[in-house]
């Protein structure tokens, strides 16, 4: 798939080694924590690098996207998540489409959901902005 145009990423940090990290995203992503290709509907898994990256997929009539985790191995100080959202939103249906789903703030609330969640897969971990 070539490159799709930039939307955004968000990240946090976490003081836990990557392995945990990579652990408690696929448990928060995946349906099957031991399988990366069980991602949600609407995705196909593109790339699992553990534990440094994972990549989701995935298109319909308005748009084609990809969702990428990438894990940074902070040392010490633990891991730092980013997700970065790349799209395409063909047509006038895909303009008034990301207008819905980008433009309201959506995509920015559900991207910084999904982070929170990796760290409530941490039980006992202290999250940091990153």
């Amino acid at each position: 798939m070539e490159r799709l145009p930039y939307i955004d990423e968000h990240a946090r940090s976490f003081a836990a080694e990557p392995e945990r990290v990579w652990r408690a995203l696929l448990t928060m992503v995946c349906r099957d924590p031991d399988d990366p290709a069980t991602v949600p509907l609407g995705f196909r898994l593109g790339e699992a690098d553990a534990p440094r990256r994972l990549a989701l997929r995935g298109q319909h009539w308005f748009s084609r996207y990809e969702l990428i985790f990438e894990l940074d191995d902070l040392g010490p100080d633990g891991t730092r998540v980013r997700a970065q959202s790349w799209a395409e939103f063909p047509g006038l249906h895909g303009t008034v489409y990301r207008a819905l789903v980008i433009g309201s703030g959506g995509h920015r609330i559900v991207v910084r959901e999904m982070l929170r969640r990796i760290g409530a897969a941490l039980p006992g971990i202290p999250v940091t902005r990153a």
